[in-house]
């Protein structure tokens, strides 16, 4: 899927949920919000005193408002709200939900940053839907072990980026190629399976799929 051709009304409709701050003009969530036609932001608001409730219904408000399947594309301490909205909200597996990108999660249970405590602890319940987490082995925001584990206890595809910071806009990623064509993973596990795919189907299918050739950067070192 071109980040320029034009949205399929069928589709999923792709929602960035941004950490603490927000991301900027020059953070990969903002690029591809204006260079793909399927891609909007949550606006979750209170970007730097986060309150986890209101994320999460802000997030939930974002998902229902879609009215249709959404895969998400969350940084940093949104892929904890997007982790808490899924422990709260009970949604069946793949719907209204059908995936979603989790990049550098930030470590709640671990650090000392007060915004990041009051999300803790860390849900440990697999994620009502298939994903991809993608960590740096050199991210000040969360150890490579830690997000690991994240992985696992989330039932996510584990991708090691590499020494690369904390994958946003101080990694000079730019339009970050590798995490679109795993986004469009996500996006071709949701839309080829949805609604018929068990977890472990869905797991197989979207592991099978970030080994194809645009993801080798990252998987092929590790």
């Amino acid at each position: 899927m071109s980040i320029f051709s034009s949205h399929d009304v069928n589709a999923p409709i792709v929602l960035t949920v941004p950490g603490l701050g927000g991301s900027g003009p020059s953070h990969w969530q903002t690029l591809w919000e204006s260079a793909r036609p399927d891609t909007r932001r949550v606006e979750l608001g209170m970007w730097h005193t986060p309150h986890r409730n209101s994320w999460v219904t802000k997030l939930d408000q974002a998902i229902r408002e879609a009215e249709g399947p959404v895969v998400l594309a969350a940084h940093s301490l949104g892929c904890l709200a997007v982790a808490w909205w899924a422990e709260l909200a009970g949604q069946t597996y793949g719907t209204p939900v059908a995936g979603a990108l989790l990049v550098a999660p930030a470590d709640v249970d671990g650090g000392s940053h007060e915004a990041l405590r009051a999300f803790s602890p860390s849900p440990a319940n697999p994620l009502p839907f298939p994903s991809i987490l993608v960590a740096s082995s050199d991210d000040p925001w969360v150890g490579i072990d830690h997000a690991r584990n994240l992985a696992a206890n989330w039932g996510s595809v584990f991708v090691d980026a590499g020494p690369q910071g904390h994958l946003n806009a101080d990694s000079d990623l730019g339009w970050w190629s590798e995490g679109q064509a795993l986004l469009d993973r996500v996006l071709d596990t949701a839309t080829d399976r949805r609604g018929r795919a068990t977890p472990v189907e869905a797991h197989r299918l979207l592991a099978v799929n970030a080994t194809d050739a645009a993801q080798r950067h990252y998987l092929g070192a590790n």
